[in-house]
């Protein structure tokens, strides 16, 4: 990564076309056929990915964006991985700007359930949103979306993310481009009826060096704790009785890591 005018600061200082920092609250409901409640707090960026934040040296574990924990994980960026994708997909941006919510690595950790990127054109209009889903087996897969006015989206589930829900369905998504709050929303409807809800609410800071400090005191190995946290409800829902679906063998998506 090189230096850009995204780069934090020690004074924290920022400007307009800064990386932000938004602390969360996650929350997962599951309503069929057992009830079950999640919430995680955590903390995500939000970063231009021509423009990806380098910290001083001596914070640099604490966060970094590689190339290879998005799409195919062999472009030489992010930014090259995602227009890899989009051109299978007939989509090709001109090198309009591109917003990015997800996880960094956190001492060479990183786990990103959901990763998001919002894509412009070269006038600056949004053309699409790209929502990556991954899953602890260490799969991915893309949803290419047109969202409305609001962000709103509908596509088909397409790729198994939970051992209790099979590849069925369809998911509502409202994906807005964060601002000075956070809030998204995936509901997978399944039978005439919401199955699932996950809901990611979140407040802008600066990302600075001090806020990212106060962040990772107060969320130490974010990452892993998110995956873990997955794990464990896991096993809880399976000593509850949840029948369990067996995983699929999978069919590369192009562009993305099988």
């Amino acid at each position: 990564m090189t230096r850009t005018s995204g780069d934090l600061t020690s004074t924290g200082s920022v400007n307009t076309d800064s990386p932000a920092l938004y602390a969360c609250v996650i929350t997962h409901v599951r309503r069929t056929p057992l009830r079950h409640t999640l919430r995680h707090r955590t903390y995500l960026w939000c970063v231009d990915v021509d423009r990806l934040p380098v910290l001083p040296r001596p914070l640099r574990p604490l966060a970094r964006f590689d190339a290879r924990d998005h799409f195919a994980g062999t472009a030489g960026s992010i930014r090259a991985g995602l227009d890899a994708f989009l051109a299978t997909q007939g989509v090709d941006l001109k090198g309009g700007r591109v917003m990015m919510l997800a996880h960094a690595r956190v001492f060479g950790l990183v786990f990103n359930p959901l990763s998001v990127f919002w894509c412009h054109d070269s006038s600056g209009a949004l053309v699409c949103v790209v929502a990556e889903v991954h899953n602890t087996y260490g799969q991915r897969h893309c949803y290419l979306l047109r969202t409305d006015e609001a962000g709103q989206a509908e596509v088909d589930k397409e790729f198994y993310v939970s051992p209790f829900f099979a590849v069925e369905g369809r998911y509502r998504m409202r994906l807005p481009l964060p601002g000075e709050r956070l809030g998204l929303t995936v509901h997978l409807e399944h039978d005439g009826g919401r199955a699932f809800t996950a809901v990611v609410q979140g407040v802008r800071r600066p990302a600075s060096v001090p806020a990212l400090l106060s962040a990772t005191v107060r969320r130490p190995w974010s990452t892993a704790a998110v995956w873990t946290g997955i794990r464990r409800h896991g096993i809880h829902l399976l000593l509850r009785g949840l029948p369990v679906h067996p995983r699929p063998r999978s069919t590369p998506q192009k562009g993305i890591l099988p």
